[in-house]
């Protein structure tokens, strides 16, 4: 009974309760002092980013935010409390957003995609056929244009802004994620949470809030929709639905490649979990919804897409990408001979491993998907000689939403039986 009762009183289910107590060494906190690595990680970008950009105003605001939301986490019973997160996401995402956009200031991204709208549908071809300078170049693949389409209907305001509908396609697929892994309970079930207690908002909160996604949203980054998308697709295999799975797969693969390695990842998954016509059915709508939306453009427009979207992002054009990071890609092509072949000899290699390691052992659950998936990406990112630091959004959401929504998946199904278990 005081089980019960303490686990009513800090936030958590009686099942969590049950498991600290018989373990005490997890209830060791890891919320504050994370927030207090993501206050000092975001002044870090405000004081190094160059004076006056949106890197540097989110960097300052954002330091607040996290700051305020390590005190009120270090005050609560209960580690990951709904409390501290909605702190963090006013305090680094809310707040730098409004200022930003009142200052109208944003991420070069966003005037990209909000081009490409426009010459898709006044010539067909979301690419400038002769780029020159890094503001005329549009390395995303043909889908991303959507975003852009409010702008072109609407002009210049703050609710037609390419970045606002990079943050909706973010929150969207993120919300249908927690749906997928909640439906068909009842509605106790889906208020349910992970052991812990964190509910699927919850959850999509503390995500929000990580800085590798706060910051692109904020500035206008193209990524967050697209790893979102990645996450439903996860969520769908982890409910064994392969065909919706592909769809959404296919939907982010139409809008970057950096989706593309994702597609075999989930096909051995469903391999394993489903069998063959699972498989082939997501492979099929992924691939099926990526190529109706890019091939069209690529045969058409060949000569821009190949210099937009293969020569520009891969650093291999004659004008230098804009994303230079000192990664190790960036130094093996500076510092080595014939360096842009070598990081190109690397990176295949990396992918032709990752891509045996799928047939020798493939992964049995959409959470060793995930890291498998993210080991491809990290390698990709490190070794490309032309990457960002903010590419690190995607291994570092693989390597913790599945988790998480095995997790939240978990306590469904425990509540569900303990319902169940009661109403017998």
């Amino acid at each position: 009974m005081s089980t019960t009762v303490s686990a009513q009183e800090s936030g958590t289910t009686p099942a969590a309760a049950a498991v600290t107590a018989e373990s005490p060494r997890l209830e060791r906190r890891w919320d504050w002092p994370l927030l207090v690595v993501c206050a000092v990680s975001a002044l870090v970008v405000g004081l190094l980013s160059p004076a006056d950009t949106s890197q540097e105003a989110w960097g300052l605001a954002a330091a607040v935010g996290y700051g305020c939301a390590a005190l009120v986490a270090a005050r609560s019973s209960a580690p990951w409390a709904p409390a501290p997160a909605v702190v963090a996401v006013v305090g680094a995402l809310v707040v730098p957003l409004l200022y930003l956009t009142v200052i109208s200031k944003e991420q070069m991204e966003v005037g990209v995609v909000e081009r490409a709208a426009d010459l898709l549908f006044a010539s067909g071809n979301p690419y400038r056929p002769t780029p020159h300078v890094v503001r005329d170049f549009n390395p995303y693949l043909p889908g991303m244009a959507l975003f852009g389409i409010p702008h072109m209907l609407f002009g210049d305001s703050p609710f037609s802004s390419a970045r606002l509908w990079f943050l909706v396609g973010f929150l969207a697929a993120m919300a249908c994620a927690i749906r997928v892994l909640t439906s068909g309970r009842d509605g106790e079930a889906r208020r349910a949470g992970t052991p812990r207690g964190v509910t699927g908002r919850t959850g999509v909160l503390w995500l929000s809030a990580c800085p590798v996604v706060a910051l692109p949203l904020t500035i206008g980054g193209v990524d967050p929709p697209v790893i979102g998308l990645m996450c439903l697709a996860l969520a769908f295999t982890q409910r064994g639905d392969a065909g919706r799975a592909g769809l959404a797969l296919g939907a982010a693969a139409a809008l970057k490649w950096t989706a593309w390695p994702t597609i075999p990842v989930l096909v051995a998954v469903l391999a394993i979990r489903g069998g063959r016509r699972a498989a082939l059915k997501c492979a099929a709508a992924s691939v099926g919804i990526a190529l109706v939306t890019v091939l069209p453009v690529a045969v058409a427009h060949s000569g821009a897409f190949y210099r937009n979207v293969v020569l520009y992002p891969s650093g291999l054009g004659p004008t230098a990408s804009s994303a230079q990071s000192p990664l190790l890609g960036r130094l093996i092509t500076a510092l080595v001979p014939h360096g842009e072949a070598v990081t190109m000899a690397l990176i295949a290699l990396s992918a032709a491993g990752v891509g045996l390691s799928l047939l020798i052992r493939p992964p049995r659950s959409p959470v060793a998907g995930a890291d498998r998936l993210a080991l491809g990406l990290t390698l990709a990112i490190v070794l490309s000689p032309a990457t960002r630091i903010g590419y690190a959004i995607y291994p570092v959401v693989l390597l913790t939403w599945p988790r998480f929504a095995a997790a939240l998946s978990a306590g469904i199904e425990a509540s569900a039986s303990r319902r169940a278990g009661r109403s017998e």
